[in-house]
């Protein structure tokens, strides 16, 4: 290193009786000995003048650097500000900043676009039952809304219904309809022939309660606000059950008094399980994609670092914001968060690997490429793209209150006696292949008993659990349990 030094100084020939001195065999070295040498091969005595070495050299500026990843938050402030009526117009801002097309890998994400869906094209079913809430067992809600969509034809003993449950951010557009012919988020599987086979079933999806697509959440008004404002933060802390309670008050509405089947993925895998543990007596079968029955420490700190971000966000105002800006810049971060929680490593690499966007037209014409610091990469333009998409698309508030309802999720029996929560089916008695299941997980995880007392109640009910093997927010380990 202190040959490095020395060529960098121009100091070849300086200081011969120091390094002389500091390479011979008795002399002890240590980093304060290397510092000394290297300060005086450092000495400017043999150096040219400052001034002779501008007057030979000249130093090239380089380029100005542009930021249009933050130039575009300020363009979408500028743009929401400029809007008298903020609230309904949400949906209709968007600017890009990675300049992608449809034919650019970041450009398509892992569901399809979302767009607030016009209440035209679902129907609601409005309850003037106070709904009881888990965490409030002195409080209700007085009145609620449930939007939802139907697929298919029930049947004159209604026993064919299937209830389809969304992930966090979903409306009740699973699949296209007449009044509402855009692509929904489950499109390939809803239909004639399809999985959920539309010649044979009837198919409800329904908005949760908590969203902002027409059923009742935290933008809703608050019926007990004089002055007619939304919730905001006033809204009560869900538990997934609360949901399917709303759920199922829409298929009393329905005259639906059992279900061929509960269906679900993400987060709605936990309502499936959690609607056949609720009424195991309504639920003829159970299925259960990508889910869990216990949320872990690892999907609860992901969704965690998605709310931090969003709540750090000066516009979210502790949730009233609704007279005024959104807190879009949290919510692109916090989207950014859970985009990376959608795939896992091989699968980003197989996407997008190392590969960068298109070089921008001031890169130099020669030499190498110049980096960017903002998104350069492909895999950071498709993440870029994802929050700008969604940013302006669903409400912040929403997101807070049901990705907390997920974290709190637990079907362990010690969980669920916390609760107060009681299955409309008493215990059954483990089986033989119940009893065997820790063969499974090596070692079996501390909870497991404990989650088996909790499942107990769907023991005579038909599950199917799909997974997918490298999936990071709900892993293979967890469709195992």
């Amino acid at each position: 290193m202190a040959s490095v030094v020395a060529m960098r100084n121009g100091a070849t020939r300086s200081s011969p009786t120091r390094l002389s001195y500091f390479l011979r065999p008795h002399y002890r070295a240590s980093f304060a000995a290397f510092a000394t040498v290297a300060n005086g091969l450092g000495n400017t005595d043999n150096q040219p003048s400052n001034q002779a070495t501008a007057t030979t050299t000249t130093k090239k500026q380089p380029p100005p650097v542009s930021f249009p990843c933050v130039d575009a938050h300020a363009a979408r402030e500028s743009k929401l500000q400029s809007r008298t009526n903020i609230g309904s117009e949400y949906d209709t801002i968007s600017t890009t900043t990675s300049g992608n097309n449809s034919k650019d890998p970041s450009s398509s994400g892992p569901e399809p676009p979302y767009a607030r869906p016009n209440p035209s094209s679902y129907h609601t079913f409005t309850s003037k039952k106070p709904l009881s809430l888990v965490y409030y067992p002195d409080l209700s809600l007085p009145t609620f809304d449930i939007a939802y969509e139907t697929w298919g034809t029930l049947n004159k003993d209604k026993s064919n219904a299937i209830l389809l449950h969304t992930g966090l951010s979903a409306s009740s557009h699973a699949a296209s309809t007449p009044s509402n012919p855009a692509p929904g988020w489950w499109e390939k599987f809803i239909g004639p022939g399809k999985a959920l086979d539309t010649n044979e079933h009837f198919i409800i999806c329904t908005n949760v309660l908590g969203g902002c697509y027409g059923s009742t959440g935290p933008s809703s008004r608050d019926p007990s606000d004089p002055s007619g404002s939304a919730y905001a933060t006033r809204f009560p802390v869900l538990s997934i059950f609360d949901m399917l309670r709303g759920q199922f008050a829409l298929l009393d509405e329905l005259g639906i008094q059992k279900l061929y089947a509960s269906v679900g993925c993400s987060m709605g895998a936990m309502q499936s399980l959690a609607a056949g543990w609720l009424h195991p007596e309504r639920v003829g079968k159970v299925v259960s994609i990508s889910g869990t029955a216990r949320s872990s420490p690892g999907a609860i700190a992901m969704r965690f670092a998605q709310r931090s971000v969003l709540m750090a966000d000066p516009n979210w105002n502790n949730g009233f914001y609704y007279d005024g800006l959104p807190p879009h810049t949290g919510m692109k971060l916090a989207r950014q968060i859970a985009t990376i929680t959608y795939r896992s490593g091989p699968e980003w690499d197989q996407r997008f690997g190392r590969r960068f966007r298109d070089a921008p037209s001031q890169q130099p014409e020669f030499g190498p490429r110049i980096p960017a610091l903002c998104p350069d990469f492909l895999i950071e333009t498709y993440l870029d793209h994802q929050g700008e998409q969604f940013c302006l698309k669903y409400d912040a508030n929403s997101l807070i209150y049901i990705s907390k309802a997920m974290d709190l999720f637990d079907m362990t029996h010690s969980a669920l006696s916390s609760l107060n929560l009681v299955s409309g089916d008493p215990p059954a008695l483990p089986t033989e292949q119940s009893k065997n299941s820790t063969l499974h997980l090596t070692p079996p995880p501390p909870h497991l008993s404990d989650l088996a007392a909790g499942l107990a109640p769907l023991a005579n009910t038909p599950v199917l659990i799909l997974g997918v093997q490298s999936d990071i927010l709900f892993p293979a380990d967890q469709q195992r349990e």
